[in-house]
């Protein structure tokens, strides 16, 4: 099966932005409440599975010095594109969540909207050591996963789950809905974690 026919990469290449659900043009509210607070500060950031770019896009005009991934080759591209209309600088790497190609203690903040609950079962170990791997000491990781109340499915999580994945991580956490583009209103969980190592 050639690579733009399955997974994330063939949504990509299939479908336009504005046709996607979790793609909602702006930057996610809490990421705009955690910057604007000052609980996260211009540092090195990493997004994980950017999608077309619209929070790194916000943390780069923020003063971030942003990377970002996505396994979707034209997922990245939209991202590029759209960094380069709004005139901002970052590095964009096509890659798997589960080898982050990057050097240990590498970023102050790392963004998670949706890339955490499309980790398999079997991998979330490895998921969640690799990002407090990159995560510098002290830095901080925003989770924003699917909630239970989205109905039943192997990624839907209530808060009690992600306390025992993740452990002594946490700083807060809350539950919240959100009208997504295509008008749902979907639930969430917003994590914030910070690396204690």
């Amino acid at each position: 099966m050639l690579r733009h026919e399955k997974g994330w990469d063939r949504i990509y290449h299939r479908y336009s932005p504005e046709s996607l659900p979790w793609e909602l043009g702006r930057p996610r509210s809490i990421l705009v409440e955690m910057v604007e607070s000052g609980q996260v500060t211009p540092s090195r950031a990493l997004d994980l599975c950017c999608g077309a770019g619209t929070n790194l896009i916000y943390l780069a005009k923020k003063g971030f010095d942003v990377t970002a991934l996505d396994v979707s080759d034209k997922a990245v591209e939209y991202s590029r594109k759209n960094a380069h209309e709004a005139k901002v600088e970052m590095n964009l790497v096509v890659g798997d969540f589960l080898y982050l190609p990057f050097r240990s203690k590498e970023f102050g903040f790392i963004f998670d909207f949706g890339c955490f609950h499309h980790v398999e079962v079997e991998n979330r170990i490895d998921f969640i050591n690799g990002v407090f791997r990159v995560l510098k000491s002290s830095g901080r990781y925003c989770l924003v996963c699917f909630s239970y109340r989205n109905g039943s499915a192997w990624n839907h999580f209530r808060k009690e789950q992600i306390v025992d994945l993740f452990g002594d991580y946490f700083e807060w956490t809350r539950h919240v809905s959100s009208v997504e583009s295509d008008g749902v209103t979907r639930y969430f969980y917003e994590f914030l974690m910070r690396n204690r190592s």
